[in-house]
């Protein structure tokens, strides 16, 4: 029995630390089977955080609150980004607005910035304004398609719906927001059964504005569907319906994080893509107190482009660095000095080489789940020689596993927020992230030792 648990240790601890895998191999038993039980501790401190992160980030707006909480309970101070920036050396702060966030520690020194950014974002259903459909007895909510996600796995699913909801206040140029959620399966989307649909096994195509169209009730005769939905919105914020003015709804899937596997070595959730990189970063930045300005970006509609004011490939960053800048005495060519000599970080999940789909990997450059952080390279990423260097050297000085992504070369992948923001700041940057499996599916899926070593990564980058 110990023979067998030594043999599980011995490919565990050699991933995870040198220094174990040597004691392990003269023979301390003893030693490696001490030093194995806090790894796992502490690996499962990273992974209960991170679960909890997945389960409340149930929409972009949801997932900015709890960061800024998050925030808050590690002495950030708020900050408005329309108003002068009241801000010194020493001091933690964030900016939200909606579903973007910035949050920054400004160092001794302050004359470089090392900024982590990440996206908010991920595919999705979206709620029209006027969604309510009737149909063999029930009704069913209009939806727009969001991102670039896989149809069928949403299919089945118990789903719910989460967002903002946008009330009168005392003028017009004024509105109330306020977060919605129900905390339950509020929806279904029925697959067409094998019957009816005798080639479903082979791929048929899914038509968001047919088969995408989600189940919220069952109605009788006289059931008026008009203003529905609008009635349970103000029931659940307890206000009148004439109240509402907008609102901003998104389909989620109302299942939990889970751990998989019998030795609990994957966690498949919603929204690792790309909730993994947000807690990630966050964990990094309030962890560390480098002598430059470091900065956690969250950034929104990574997944329909970026071209937006809270996306990647707009000023809004840039604005918020200057401010930084002008409010602790830098000019504007010593701002220009702090972007050029600073890094940038673009945190996304990677593609994980598929166990039943090994043709699509590129050999030696397909990550494998539970190896550790995706140092991703290809023309469409921000990573360059120069800064995979620095993630190397990095990773090594701190024991963090690193793993090269590239794409097969006729199979080309998608871009993220590196390479928009580098070319704005003019900044040198690099992308990383964890594998994954599933990536855009409703349940996505990652190797349970892949977190601490990127969260670890985040933070030896904010300290160098």
């Amino acid at each position: 029995m110990i023979q067998n648990h030594y043999n599980i240790i011995l490919a565990k601890v050699q991933y995870w630390k040198k220094k174990f895998f040597i004691a392990l191999r003269d023979g301390e038993i003893y030693v490696i089977l001490i030093a194995n039980e806090k790894r796992r501790a502490i690996m499962s401190d990273y992974n209960t955080n991170l679960c909890r992160f997945l389960d409340g980030g149930i929409s972009p707006y949801h997932t900015v609150a709890q960061s800024a909480q998050f925030l808050e309970e590690n002495g950030f101070s708020s900050l408005e980004l329309g108003k002068p920036f009241e801000i010194k050396k020493g001091g933690k702060y964030y900016v939200q607005s909606g579903t973007f966030l910035a949050a920054f520690t400004v160092g001794s020194e302050a004359d470089y910035f090392r900024i982590a950014a990440s996206h908010t974002d991920w595919p999705c259903l979206r709620i029209k304004p006027q969604p309510e459909m009737l149909a063999g007895g029930c009704c069913k909510l209009s939806v727009e398609n969001y991102g670039g996600g896989i149809f069928s796995s949403w299919l089945d699913r118990p789903l719910s719906l989460a967002g903002v909801v946008m009330l009168k206040a005392d003028r017009p140029s004024k509105i109330d927001a306020r977060l919605i959620s129900w905390d339950q399966p509020l929806l279904t989307i029925p697959n067409l059964a094998i019957h009816m649909n005798r080639e479903v096994n082979k791929g048929v195509p899914l038509k968001a504005n047919v088969d995408m169209l989600p189940i919220c009730r069952a109605v009788q005769d006289g059931f008026s569907k008009d203003g529905y939905l609008l009635s349970k919105i103000a029931e659940k914020l307890q206000v009148e319906k004439e109240e509402i003015l907008s609102f901003e709804l998104y389909v989620y899937c109302a299942e939990k994080a889970e751990y998989i596997g019998f030795e609990k070595d994957f966690i498949s959730s919603p929204r690792l893509d790309n909730l993994s990189s947000v807690h990630a970063t966050l964990d990094g930045l309030v962890k560390t107190s480098g002598k430059g300005i470091n900065m956690a970006i969250l950034f929104d509609n990574e997944e329909i482009g970026s071209n937006t004011r809270r996306g990647g490939d707009s000023m809004t960053l840039s604005v918020i660095m200057e401010k930084i800048a002008l409010a602790i005495g830098m000019d504007r060519a010593a701002f220009l000095d702090a972007c050029t000599n600073g890094m940038l970080l673009s945190c996304d999940a990677a593609h994980a080489a598929h166990p039943n789909h090994m043709e699509f990997a590129d050999g030696a450059h397909a990550p494998l789940l539970n190896r550790g952080v995706s140092l991703k390279r290809s023309p469409r990423y921000s990573s360059v020689t120069e800064t995979c260097a620095v993630i190397a050297a990095l990773c090594d000085a701190h024991d963090i596993p690193l793993q090269t992504y590239m794409n097969r070369a006729d199979l080309p992948g998608g871009g993220t927020v590196g390479s928009m923001a580098s070319s704005i700041l003019a900044m040198p940057a690099a992308d990383v992230g964890v594998p994954i499996l599933a990536m855009h599916s409703a349940r996505e899926m990652m190797g349970s030792r892949d977190q601490e070593a990127f969260c670890r990564l985040c933070e030896a980058f904010f300290d160098e």
